[in-house]
Formats: structure tokens, C-alpha cells, sequence
């Protein structure tokens, strides 16, 4: 295939996977919310999102370049810039580059070496350990490398305090909790409706080793897992009775659907539960924020007092 010699701009910002891009800084932005009582510092959250977002920008584009073989045999992702040969693997390496190191000069200059550090290390996992060795190793791919898709609110939380605070590390590692809880459902759903791509590529995931009905029981055994684990910013006192009923409402309808996913009516209800997924953990992380934003006084005494959060 013969690449043009100058992508345009488009084609770069497919590089990024925008749209699994904006749901990692969104879920930073409400780590920053949920760090500080009222707005968080404006210099540190807005330089905090610039810089979480070029690095995962650059993670979505090394990610891009080092599985263009494989996204080369899958159907989801043989339009990609790189296998369409509208983007050189050089060029791709090279904006992915410049993408994190303007993330690192952002934040280390502007923002805190602590986050500078944490997302960092995001990047790394994300883009080389969990591409280059997880997911071609082992089935629980997705499982352990869930840890560096999981810490954008971390991310945000220290961008806009230092990881200063008494409780700081342990408020924020219960929000990369729950994202790490939710990645296994979410991608294994995904995984059952694409498991012909995957077999193909040679890719270890669920229901390629496994087979889909094991893969089912593994969505309905963490999506169960899922909602217990998000009672837990209430029962520490991080949330109050808003979020709590919505996490509750949001949950059943998430294991409604899984239960269904055992005896799915057709072959598309799994794409069904993984586009449910990505609203739920939208709406999931939004009702954080309005709890704890907008409706202080719904705030009750922690069930659990680590710190009050006001």
C-alpha cells in the first residue's frame, strides 16, 4: 500500500481512538471533582486534563502501531489509519512521541511530579505492557491490565492535589477500583460478539480459550462484583443517597443485563451489553460528581468514616 507522504489531521486523530479517549478523561475530570470540596484549582485542572489527555492519546497510538498486525486480520479495526496504510508506522511513532512528551513537560512543569509520574506509568502499561506482552500472554489479558486503563482518576485527583492529603490515596484508589471491576464485562462482551476476529488473530482472549458460556459466567460473576464494589465511595462517606440510588439503579440494569447474556435472544445482544456498559460507567461516574458537587446536604455520615470529605 502506497502512504501518503502528509496524513491529514483526521487521520492522526484517529491514531488517538478519540472516542475511548474521552472516556478515560472524563472519569479524570470527576477524579478532579471529587478531590476537592467545590471547583478544583483551575491552573492544575484544566494544564492536569491537557496533559492526561495527550498521554493517552499517545497510549491509544503506540497501541495503534504496535497492533497493526493484528488489527490488520480483525474486521473491528482493519480500517484503522496505520492498516489503511494512510499513516506510516513511523509517522504514527512520531506523533505518539510528541503527544507524550508534551504530556510529560505539561504536567511536570505546570501541574506536580506525582502526576506527572502516575500517568506515566499509565502510559507504559497501557501502551507496552498490556499490547506488547498481556494481551498475546494470557486470557485474563483485559483482567490484569485493567490496572492501567483503570487510573485516569487517580490521574485527576492528583493533578489537582499533590496526593497530599491523609485519605488522598485511598478516595482515589476506590474510584480505580471500580473502573478496574467494570473493564472485564465491558471488554468480555465485546470479546464473545468478536471472538471470530480474535481467533484469527491469534489473540488468548475469554471466549477463544475458554469458550462463551464460561465467558458469560465470568461478565454475570464480576458484574455482581461491580455493584458491591460501588457502595463503596457511599459506605466510606465519599458519596451520599443521590449517587447511591443512582450506582444501585445503574447496577441492576447492568446485571440485568449479564443475567440475559447467559441465554442472549440473538447474536447481537452481546454488542447490547457492551454499549450498555460504556453508558453505565458515564452515567456512573456523572452521579459521583452531581453528589458531590451539587448536592452536599445529601451527603449522610459515613457508614464507614475514613475522612469527611468537607
Amino acid at each position: 500500500m502506497n502512504a501518503p507522504s502528509r496524513p491529514t489531521a483526521r487521520q492522526y486523530w484517529a491514531l488517538t481512538k478519540p472516542r475511548v479517549v474521552a472516556l478515560i478523561v472524563f472519569t479524570a475530570i470527576v477524579g478532579m471533582f471529587m478531590a476537592v470540596p467545590g471547583w478544583p484549582p483551575a491552573r492544575e485542572a484544566i494544564l492536569g486534563f491537557l496533559g492526561i489527555w495527550l498521554a493517552a492519546s499517545s497510549a491509544a497510538a503506540i497501541n495503534q502501531l504496535l497492533d497493526s498486525r493484528i488489527d490488520a486480520k480483525m474486521a473491528r479495526t482493519s480500517w484503522r489509519p496505520i492498516v489503511a496504510g494512510q499513516v506510516t508506522p513511523t509517522q504514527a511513532l512520531v506523533f505518539a512521541l510528541i503527544l507524550a512528551a508534551a504530556s510529560m513537560l505539561i504536567l511536570v512543569v505546570w501541574v506536580n511530579l506525582v502526576t506527572a509520574v502516575l500517568t506515566f506509568a499509565s502510559l507504559i502499561g497501557y501502551a507496552v505492557i498490556y499490547t506488547v506482552f498481556l494481551k498475546r500472554a494470557t486470557p485474563q489479558n483485559i483482567v490484569i491490565g485493567g490496572v492501567a486503563g483503570a487510573a485516569p482518576p487517580l490521574l485527576g485527583w492528583a493533578a489537582v492535589t499533590g496526593m497530599q492529603g491523609e485519605w488522598d490515596w485511598a478516595h482515589a484508589l476506590l474510584l480505580v477500583l471500580i473502573i478496574f471491576v467494570w473493564t472485564p464485562p465491558h471488554f468480555w462482551a465485546l470479546a464473545i460478539f468478536r471472538r471470530a476476529d480474535y481467533a484469527r488473530a491469534m489473540v488468548p482472549m475469554l471466549p477463544v480459550t475458554h469458550g462463551v458460556q464460561y465467558t458469560r459466567w465470568q461478565i454475570l460473576f464480576y458484574t455482581v462484583l461491580l455493584v458491591a464494589v460501588t457502595v463503596l465511595p457511599w459506605a466510606v462517606g465519599m458519596s451520599g443517597l443521590f449517587y447511591l440510588g443512582g450506582a444501585l439503579v445503574l447496577g441492576a440494569v447492568f446485571l440485568y443485563y449479564a443475567w440475559k447474556l447467559m441465554d442472549p435472544p440473538d447474536e447481537l445482544y452481546a454488542m447490547r451489553v457492551f454499549n450498555y456498559s460504556i453508558v453505565y460507567l458515564m452515567a456512573l461516574f456523572a452521579f459521583l460528581m452531581i453528589d458531590h458537587w451539587l448536592l452536599p446536604s445529601l451527603q449522610p455520615a459515613a457508614a464507614f468514616e475514613l475522612q469527611p470529605m468537607r
